[in-house]
């Protein structure tokens, strides 16, 4: 990938080819991050791509305050997935359970990572949302300490206790269960 900020100043310029790059680059993060946060992996690729909708229509208002793009592609994340969140406390829903749909799957195993995250989904209910977010960002978004510390705004310090005491209760979580 060429440097990010060339990259950000063409898209700017509305060079599609940067911003595709840019997609390339951070949307598989940014997918993690979201389905970790809402647990709904179709959801998850919906809010993803509009993550990025979100960012060619604004990236023009993007500035450079030593901040990395992809700080303010997550920033834009944590904003849908509030919103998405707002939303569905206001609905009620029945999730398509996907595996009656492709049968071309181990049954057992799908069964088994169903469990395995469906742990995981409630364990990291039982965390504050400062936790939430660090483990999002950190675990499912693939982002280092230094940048998880700016998105929240928190020093790199708080972030390493927040993590650490996330995976604490994680852990705890995991062996009573």
């Amino acid at each position: 990938m060429q440097n990010e900020e060339s990259l950000v100043r063409q898209a700017q310029q509305r060079n599609e080819q940067a911003f595709a790059q840019l997609y390339e680059a951070y949307f598989d993060k940014i997918y993690r991050y979201v389905a970790l946060r809402i647990g709904d992996r179709m959801e998850a690729e919906d809010i993803a791509q509009q993550v990025f909708l979100n960012a060619i229509q604004a990236i023009s208002s993007f500035k450079w305050r030593g901040i990395p793009f992809s700080a303010w592609l997550f920033r834009i994340a944590h904003n849908q997935v509030v919103d998405h969140l707002r939303r569905k406390a206001k609905r009620a829903t029945v999730p398509l359970e996907e595996s009656l749909v492709a049968s071309d799957y181990d049954p057992q195993l799908i069964a088994e990572q169903r469990l395995d995250i469906e742990k995981l989904l409630v364990a990291s209910r039982k965390l504050t949302p400062a936790q939430q977010e660090v483990i999002s960002l950190r675990f499912a978004g693939g982002l280092p300490i230094a940048q998880v510390a700016k998105i929240m705004g928190k020093s790199e310090g708080a972030v390493k206790a927040l993590q650490h005491s996330a995976i604490v209760a994680l852990r705890k979580v995991f062996l009573v269960a």
